[in-house]
C-alpha cells in the first residue's frame, strides 16, 4: 500500500496531479478569447506561466492530448459547451502557429483539456488528482510487477526493495497471535 500511497502523494502540486486545476485557473484568468493574444505576450515576457503545455517525454504534440480533445467535443454534446473550450482552442491555435511556442516545443498535453472535461461533468476540483490517479493505478502496479519479474530492468530505479515474504496466506483477525490481547484495547486506551 505504501508504494501506491507514495505514488498518489507525488501527484501533489500544479505541475503533475494538480495540472488540470492549474489549467482551469489559467483559462479563467485569461477570461476571454479576445484576451489570448495579450496573454501570449505576457507568457513571452515571462510574466505568465502557460499551463497544460509541454511534456518531459513528448517533445511534439502529445498524442493523448489529441484523443482527449476529441473526447471533449463528445462530452460537450451531452453537457453543453463550456466557454472555456473556445478559449482553450484559441490558445492552442495561436501556440501551434507561433514560432516562440513551436521552437520551445510547447504543445498541449493531456492536462490541457482534461480539466475542462472534468468541470463539464461537475467533478469538484479537489477530486481532479483522484481522477488523474485512478486510471494510472493499474499502470503503476504493472510496472511494479515487471520490476519484480525482471531484475535486470533498467528503467525502474527503486530506492527500497521489499525483501520479506513473497506470498503468505491470509489469517483472519480472530486467528492471529495476540488477537485476544488486542480485543480489549479500544477507544478508551
Amino acid at each position: 500500500y505504501s508504494a501506491l500511497a507514495g505514488a498518489s502523494a507525488a501527484l501533489y502540486g500544479p505541475l503533475h496531479g494538480g495540472a488540470t486545476e492549474a489549467v482551469l485557473k489559467m483559462l479563467s484568468e485569461i477570461g476571454s478569447v479576445e484576451r489570448v493574444p495579450e496573454n501570449d505576450k505576457r507568457v513571452k515576457a515571462g510574466e505568465f506561466k502557460l499551463m497544460g503545455f509541454g511534456h518531459r517525454v513528448y517533445k511534439n504534440y502529445d498524442p493523448r492530448a489529441a484523443i482527449i480533445k476529441k473526447i471533449a467535443y463528445e462530452v460537450f454534446e451531452v453537457t453543453g459547451r463550456d466557454p472555456l473550450l473556445d478559449l482553450a482552442l484559441e490558445l492552442e491555435r495561436i501556440a501551434l502557429e507561433d514560432e516562440y511556442f513551436v521552437k520551445r516545443r510547447l504543445y498541449p498535453n493531456v492536462d490541457f483539456y482534461s480539466g475542462i472535461i472534468y468541470r463539464a461533468m461537475h467533478f469538484p476540483v479537489d477530486m481532479f488528482p483522484v481522477l488523474f490517479a485512478i486510471p494510472r493505478t493499474s499502470g503503476w502496479l504493472a510496472q511494479w510487477v515487471e520490476l519484480l519479474e525482471d531484475p535486470e530492468q533498467k528503467i525502474a530505479r527503486p530506492r527500497q526493495i521489499y525483501l520479506g515474504h513473497r506470498t503468505r496466506d491470509y489469517v483472519s483477525i480472530e486467528e492471529r497471535d495476540g488477537a485476544a490481547a488486542g480485543a480489549g484495547a479500544g477507544a478508551g486506551s
